[in-house]
């Protein structure tokens, strides 16, 4: 594989760093003639929120995804752990081919181009009810299984403070950084009180393995149906997260009847195989929410560092979304009320209009 080949000015792939360009270029000579990989066939193919890309490249019989993940940014390693753990749950993701988990390098089985996000968006504008049931019926199987056979026992735990960390991104780079407000001490201290009972609530849950972005963005329209994407980040932790991360995404929203129906469906279907969640509907309904509402504060704060910090602005152009996921729950349960109220002069004075 030569530098000319893998890096003709026809083809798109980007380099700011010439150093790791030669490091991508001796790797991918090295393999290149076990798989058939033809370098002047490789192209963007997705990025994400982190510092990973993917690129794809052809091959004897087939196309590969590579992972390009620098190591001062990323560790592949628990891509790698996970991907092993999905798999040998019977469930479908990206199977790894090669690997250089020094420089973070890795091949992978392409599962094709068919994201659910667009699938699902496709089917809502052809007003098609038919295929959304039936994506969302494969994606509930799917995370069942995931939350039965994929083994939790290695996996980082949701702890408390990865929970606490996770929410300060809402004040920190939402609130200050994204609007320029500043809180009072008394709103700061009804901010902890928040914060101390999402927290409890996520805490009392019983525990499985956790996608942490079980979402449409991450799953692919496929044989077998969905493959699993974005899994690196999984931890042991509550088992109503994922269900809230599916039914209430960052690029799609549903009518809050059909959350239910989906979220009972869920919760039959786990009760039935022996899955720890809830006797009551409705006890699980109030995890689910309050285990969104993390989330949800979680993301707002997420979406403002990558456009302020990473100069990734489109995601906050969702921020709309995620105030009003979150603010529909704290108007709804006892102790919650003291965030919509923070939240409100972020939201503006015509929230109806933006928001609703």
């Amino acid at each position: 594989m030569t530098n000319n080949a893998t890096h003709d000015p026809a083809h798109s792939v980007h380099w700011a760093d010439d150093a790791r360009r030669q490091l991508f270029d001796n790797w991918l000579g090295r393999i290149a003639s076990r798989h058939g990989l033809r370098g002047q066939t490789l192209r963007p193919a997705s990025s994400d929120a982190s510092f990973r890309r993917y690129l794809r490249i052809e091959g004897t019989g087939s196309t590969f995804i590579i992972m390009d993940a620098p190591p001062v940014h990323e560790d592949v390693r628990p891509f790698v752990q996970v991907a092993e753990l999905i798999l040998a749950a019977g469930l479908h993701a990206p199977r790894i081919v090669e690997r250089d988990l020094e420089h973070g390098f890795l091949l992978l089985t392409d599962l094709g181009n068919r994201l659910y996000l667009g699938e699902l968006q496709a089917a809502v504008k052809a007003g098609d009810s038919t295929t959304i049931a039936q994506l969302i019926r494969d994606a509930t199987s799917a995370l069942i299984t995931w939350q039965q056979l994929v083994d939790a026992r290695g996996l980082p735990p949701y702890d408390e403070a990865l929970l606490r960390r996770e929410m300060q991104l809402f004040p920190d780079w939402c609130v200050a950084r994204e609007f320029g407000h500043g809180w009072t001490d008394a709103q700061q201290a009804q901010w902890q009180a928040v914060t101390d009972l999402l927290v409890k609530s996520a805490l009392s849950q019983a525990t499985v393995a956790v996608h942490r972005d079980y979402m449409p963005r991450n799953l692919m329209v496929c044989d077998a149906n969905p493959g699993i994407l974005d899994f690196q980040d999984a931890v042991r932790g509550p088992i109503s997260y994922d269900v809230a991360s599916m039914l209430r995404d960052a690029f799609i929203s549903w009518e809050e009847e059909q959350e239910i129906d989906w979220a009972v469906r869920y919760w039959q279907q786990a009760r039935k195989v022996g899955l720890p969640v809830p006797d009551d509907f409705g006890d699980f309904w109030r995890q689910l929410e309050w285990m969104g509402l993390q989330r949800h504060l979680k993301v707002l704060g997420i979406f403002c560092r990558l456009k302020h910090r990473d100069a990734k602005p489109r995601y906050s152009e969702d921020l709309p979304r995620f105030f009003r996921y979150a603010h529909r729950v704290a108007t709804r349960y006892n102790g919650l009320g003291p965030l919509a109220r923070l939240m409100e002069p972020l939201m503006g004075e015509t929230r109806t209009d933006a928001f609703y």
